[in-house]
C-alpha cells in the first residue's frame, strides 16, 4: 500500500519549474530590446528632421515672397518716376515753345493736360502694394508725387496770365514759385525714399549693383535750378516781369532799326521803290539790339501813309548786340498810288533814343 500511496501523489516540484519556465520565457531577449529602442529613436529624428523641412520651407517660402514684394515695388516706384519724368518734359517744352500754334491759350491747354496725367500717377503711387520695409520710403514717395502734381496745377492756372500782354509779373513769380516744389520732390526722392528703398531691397539680399541686380530711376524732374528764378522764367516765356511805371533794370535800353525789305529787295531811302499792292506785301524788318540788357515783347510795326492799313508783329526776345528780324504783313492791299511807308521798332522801357527807331520810304503800289 504504501507503494501505490507513493505512487499516486501529485508532483508540485514539475509545477513550480513550469511556471518559473513560463514566466522567464515571456521576456524578450536584449537584442531584441535594444533594436526597438533604436528603431524609436531613428523614428524620432525622421520626425525632426521633417519638422526642421517643413520649418526651413515655409521660412524659404516666406523669404521669397518678401523679396519679390520688394523687387516688385521697387520696379513699380521706377515706373511711375520715368512716366511722371515724362510729364514734367512736356511741361517744360510746352514752356519753353509758347511762340507756338495756339498761343497762351494752346500753353495752357498742354499744361492742364499734363496736370491730369500728374494725378494720375500721384493715383498710382497710392494704391501701390507695399511691404513693411519700405513703409517709410513710400510715405516719402507719396509726397514726391504730391508735390509734382501739385506743381503743375498751379502753372497751369497762372500761365495765361503770364503770358497776357499786360503781363503779370505776380503770374510769373508764382510758376517761379511752383518749380520750387518740382525741386522739393527731387530732393524727396533721391535723398530720402530712394536710399530707403535701396537700402531695404540691400537688407534682403537683393543685389542693387552688379549684373541682375535692381536697377533706380534716378533722373532729376526738374531740369535746371535756374527755373527757380522769376528772371529766367521770364525770359523762357519771352515776357517782362517790369511792373507800369517799374524802374527798368541798370544798364542801356534799345533797338535800332537797320533796313527793311520786301520779297528780299531791300527799300530805299531816297528814292521810290515800287511793290505790287495784292497781296498784302510782306516786310521784312531787321534790327539790332544795341543796349546791354534783353529785352521782350520788342514790337514792329509798318504803316501806309493816309490810310489805315498797317501791319504789326512782336518778337518776343531780343539779346544784347544781336540782331533781330521780324515779319510784318500789312493788313490789306493799298490801292494804286504813291504813299509813305513808315517802318518802326517799338520802343522798350528805359530806352532813352528812338531817332534811330524808324525808318520812312516812298512806296509806288502797282
Amino acid at each position: 500500500m504504501s507503494f501505490f500511496d507513493e505512487a499516486d501523489e501529485p508532483r508540485t516540484e514539475p509545477t513550480a519549474q513550469r511556471r518559473r519556465r513560463a514566466s522567464g520565457g515571456g521576456r524578450r531577449p536584449p537584442s531584441e530590446e535594444q533594436a526597438i529602442r533604436v528603431r524609436r529613436g531613428v523614428a524620432i529624428v525622421i520626425v525632426l528632421i521633417v519638422v526642421i523641412l517643413i520649418v526651413v520651407g515655409v521660412h524659404s517660402c516666406q523669404v521669397s515672397a518678401r523679396n519679390n514684394s520688394l523687387r516688385d515695388y521697387n520696379n513699380n516706384v521706377s515706373t511711375i518716376i520715368t512716366e511722371s519724368n515724362q510729364t514734367g518734359q512736356e511741361v517744360f517744352d510746352a514752356l519753353a515753345n509758347t511762340g507756338g500754334s495756339g498761343g497762351a491759350v494752346g500753353v495752357q491747354s498742354k499744361i492742364a493736360a499734363a496736370a491730369n496725367r500728374a494725378t494720375n500717377e500721384l493715383n498710382q503711387a497710392k494704391k501701390l502694394s507695399v511691404p513693411d520695409e519700405v513703409k517709410k520710403a513710400q510715405q516719402y514717395f507719396e509726397w514726391v508725387m504730391q508735390a509734382r502734381s501739385d506743381g503743375i496745377s498751379g502753372i497751369a492756372n497762372q500761365v495765361q496770365p503770364a503770358l497776357s500782354n499786360a503781363t503779370s509779373k505776380d503770374a510769373v513769380n508764382q510758376i517761379a514759385a511752383e518749380m520750387a516744389k518740382f525741386y522739393a520732390s527731387d530732393v524727396l526722392y533721391k535723398s530720402y525714399s530712394l536710399p530707403l528703398i535701396a537700402g531695404a531691397l540691400k537688407q534682403a539680399g537683393i543685389a542693387t549693383s552688379g549684373p541682375n541686380a535692381q536697377s533706380f530711376n534716378g533722373d532729376q524732374f526738374l531740369p535746371d535750378v535756374q527755373w527757380l528764378s522769376s528772371s529766367f522764367v521770364a525770359d523762357k516765356l519771352h515776357v517782362s516781369i517790369a511792373t507800369p511805371g517799374g524802374k527798368p533794370t541798370p544798364g542801356l535800353h534799345g533797338h535800332s532799326l537797320d533796313s527793311v525789305s520786301v520779297g528780299g529787295t531791300t527799300l530805299q531811302t531816297g528814292s521810290t521803290n515800287t511793290l505790287p499792292a495784292s497781296p498784302p506785301p510782306q516786310f521784312t524788318l531787321s534790327f539790332t539790339n544795341g543796349g546791354t540788357n534783353t529785352e521782350h515783347n520788342v514790337s514792329c510795326k509798318v504803316t501806309v501813309s493816309n490810310t489805315s492799313i498797317t501791319g504789326k508783329t512782336t518778337v518776343p526776345q531780343t539779346t544784347p548786340g544781336q540782331h533781330a528780324t521780324c515779319t510784318v504783313t500789312l493788313n490789306a492791299s493799298p490801292p494804286a498810288g504813291n504813299y509813305t511807308v513808315t517802318a518802326t521798332i517799338g520802343k522798350v522801357p528805359g530806352e532813352k533814343t528812338i531817332t534811330n527807331n524808324t525808318l520812312t520810304f516812298p512806296v509806288t503800289f502797282q
